[in-house]
């Protein structure tokens, strides 16, 4: 059967009318059904029900005591003493601690490549991706002290792509 199959039949399903069940039948069924109890109506005014309450204390007792433990735990840190950092003032020396009499700076291409990734909204894209690594050297020939220091660098740059 195909969905047009489908269709037809679903309509001729629902211009049917279902048969009546015999009587027989539906006097067996009201007969197997339990009666229900019928329950006198009566008139209560609104009561304080203690339960209700209970069980918001219940939740309220717990919350107070892990506050109170917060709050004792972080009075009981700031008032010990072996805690509080030890400052010392800054002394700033009459001289530099280095003096670079040659400096080099660096850049090296490590990678070059080329992605594409699509937009939200279903565009391409092309990025150019380059990776550098960047680094500088100071050097103190009368010390004797050479500091050097490389960083990575990742340089992105979306492109579009051209149509003609």
């Amino acid at each position: 059967m195909n969905d047009r199959d489908h269709e037809l039949f679903e309509a001729e399903l629902h211009r049917l009318k279902p048969a009546k069940p015999p009587e027989e039948f539906m006097a067996r069924l009201a007969a197997a059904q339990p009666a229900l109890p019928v329950r006198p109506q009566v008139r209560s005014r609104l009561v304080f029900q203690p339960v209700a309450w209970w069980r918001r204390l219940r939740w309220l007792a717990p919350a107070t005591a892990a506050a109170v433990v917060v709050v004792a735990l972080l009075v009981w840190g700031l008032a010990s003493p072996g805690n509080k950092p030890q400052t010392r003032p800054i002394v700033a020396s009459a001289r530099p601690a280095l003096k670079a009499d040659e400096v080099e700076i660096d850049r090296r291409l490590v990678a070059a490549f080329d992605a594409v990734a699509r937009m939200p909204d279903g565009e391409p894209i092309r990025f150019r991706c380059r990776e550098w690594t960047d680094a500088v050297i100071w050097r103190d020939s009368t010390r004797g002290i050479l500091v050097e220091q490389r960083t990575p660098r990742l340089e992105i740059i979306p492109v579009s792509f051209e149509t003609y």
